[in-house]
């Protein structure tokens, strides 16, 4: 990895101005993953490869489930379920691995000119890295096995990236809090098991009692799920307003978890 140097602009916090550095911790965090394995990243392409075919297999011809699409097949149910999984897989990732992000890294914190923000930024761009596999496969798997490729299609990037702003504010946030509350490892599991079950991963939303609908319709990870499938698998036009939530959204969890993590970080090396 090229070193850190300082300069007259070292002191600037724009993620865009120290993208190569981003970029350098970002591979050093998908190494870092798959680090003393015999086949290395190769997991990184085995790993979803193989829950993939597990969920075709359990949930496809098992357990015989379905969303309720017309003349919807059991590889497209897997298929749904898969990347809905995927998601929030992702999302989980960024927030597990948020609150140790400072904490592990004193080193980093007593340098007074290293830019902090790259490391919870670096964190996000290795499980971007492992979704954007997860999502090649899915996409693989509807154009061999499901209805094949619409320009649907073209709509993923677009509802993918809200949620990588929405990850990426939350990064900071949380590895900033974590500094000061440690217990945050311990909350953040359990929001990533609550999720998995709010956000309509297994069963299709028209299933969720109207009660629980006026709660859940403010989940974003529920509304990114239902568009990405309607988009890939469904081929049905897309409801703007939740796409225009998830933006409102992502461009508030980055404001917030900037500004946060800005005004903590002058604490970090007291601290830790």
């Amino acid at each position: 990895m090229a070193n850190f140097t300082p300069n007259a602009h070292s002191a600037s916090d724009g993620l865009w101005f120290h993208r190569g550095l981003w970029w350098q911790f970002t591979l050093r965090n998908v190494e870092l993953r798959h680090k003393g394995s015999h086949l290395g990243l190769v997991w990184a392409l085995l790993n979803p490869l193989l829950l993939l075919a597990l969920y075709v297999f359990v949930f496809g011809f098992i357990f015989d489930g379905t969303f309720g699409k017309a003349g919807e097949t059991r590889i497209e149910f897997a298929l749904g379920i898969f990347l809905g999984l995927s998601l929030i897989h992702f999302f989980s990732e960024v927030i597990g691995l948020a609150p140790t992000l400072i904490v592990a890294n004193p080193n980093f914190v007593k340098k007074v000119v290293f830019p902090l923000h790259i490391l919870p930024a670096a964190s996000v761009g290795a499980s971007l890295f492992h979704l954007l596999i997860s999502l090649v496969l899915i996409l693989t798997g509807v154009a061999l096995f499901g209805p094949g490729l619409s320009t649907g299609v073209l709509w993923l990037p677009v509802i993918v990236l809200p949620l990588v702003m929405i990850a990426m504010g939350l990064a900071w946030l949380i590895s900033a809090l974590g500094v000061f509350l440690r217990d945050l490892t311990q909350i953040t599991q359990f929001v990533s098991m609550a999720l998995l079950f709010a956000s309509a991963v297994f069963y299709p939303k028209s299933m969720i009692p109207e009660a629980g609908w006026q709660i859940l319709r403010f989940n974003p990870m529920l509304l990114a799920i239902e568009l990405a499938r309607d988009a890939v698998l469904w081929m049905e036009p897309l409801n703007m307003k939740h796409l225009v939530y998830l933006y409102a959204v992502g461009f508030a969890c980055l404001w917030a978890g900037r500004t946060v993590f800005r005004k903590l970080k002058p604490a970090f090396a007291d601290v830790l």
